[in-house]
């Protein structure tokens, strides 16, 4: 199991603690350091089941410069919002676990990070 985290995020913290508590075993990556590439991207996103635009933090600044919000949300732009968050890792919403059954989940809510732990324990 990996688990994408920004240590600033309090969200990433709290999902930490989550598989520390539950002596889950897993490989931390702090993509802002070590960005994932197009095709780590493209990998995740099936694994979520989601668009690129589904786990992109619209709020960011450099969201805003880039104009994500008028950028079409369709297969014609898929390529160009997985580059943008290729090029601008802090627009990736956080934290991805990927459990080790091939899924993946945003690790948003306690139910989530919990629901990737069993995941991996079952896999």
């Amino acid at each position: 199991m990996e688990i994408w985290i920004n240590p600033q995020c309090s969200k990433c913290r709290a999902a930490l603690s989550i598989l520390d508590e539950e002596g889950a075993a897993y490989t931390v990556r702090r993509y802002l350091e070590d960005p994932p590439t197009v095709d780590e991207l493209e990998a995740v996103l099936a694994r979520l089941g989601l668009e690129p635009w589904d786990i992109t933090r619209t709020g960011e600044k450099v969201a805003a410069e880039l104009g994500l919000r008028t950028w079409e949300r369709d297969a014609a732009g898929r390529t160009r919002w997985i580059e943008a968050l290729a090029a601008h890792p802090i627009l990736i919403q956080r934290p991805i676990i990927t459990a080790d059954d091939e899924t993946a989940v945003i690790g948003r809510t306690e139910e989530a990070v919990r629901e990737a732990r069993a995941r991996s324990a079952q896999g």
